[in-house]
């Protein structure tokens, strides 16, 4: 029998909140905290590869965010923006009605056995019906995602407060 408890446990959201409260400690606002996580995520996962650290650099700085934070988030999404890749690709191909078949890894080594200058302007072709696609869910990805977020960050705050308030004799 697993017991009687019904929650599942979630270790590894543990670090993930602890790093919200120290966010949330050194009087970052919550909205301030979700805005960056969001657009971490969804700048983390541009379909063009080397451009989220620039990306993420230019959202802090515009928008204020913290810049650590996003390129931790940004370093944390990584991963999915491989496997988001090809999905993007095809995504892209099929938003613009263009051929698909290059979009695997056996395709590209085809493009540039015909040639490297071909490969290169196709793959660019490619990647821009990518960045379109992108675009198009990131920003109702974002949305979402802080939305989702803003509830669960404040909730985090009003715990924290109480230590806060101790912490600084008030």
């Amino acid at each position: 029998m697993m017991g009687s408890r019904m929650v599942p446990e979630y270790r590894w959201l543990k670090p993930v909140i602890q790093w919200v409260r120290q966010l949330l400690l050194q009087g970052i606002a919550p909205e301030k905290i979700a805005l960056t996580i969001a657009l971490g995520i969804v700048l983390g996962v541009t379909p063009v590869l080397g451009a989220t650290m620039l990306l993420c650099t230019v959202a802090a700085m515009a928008l204020g965010l913290n810049l650590p934070a996003i390129q931790l988030v940004n370093g944390v999404a990584y991963p999915l923006q491989f496997l988001l890749l090809i999905p993007f690709y095809r995504l892209g191909a099929w938003m613009f009605g263009a051929d698909a078949s290059t979009i695997s890894l056996d395709g590209v080594a085809l493009l540039i056995r015909a040639g490297v200058g071909h490969a290169i302007t196709t793959l660019w072709v490619v990647t821009m019906h990518a960045l379109v696609a992108w675009l198009a869910l990131g920003a109702v990805t974002s949305a979402i995602l802080y939305a989702a977020l803003v509830p669960m960050v404040r909730l985090l705050w009003k715990r924290v407060q109480p230590s806060m308030s101790s912490q600084y004799g008030s």
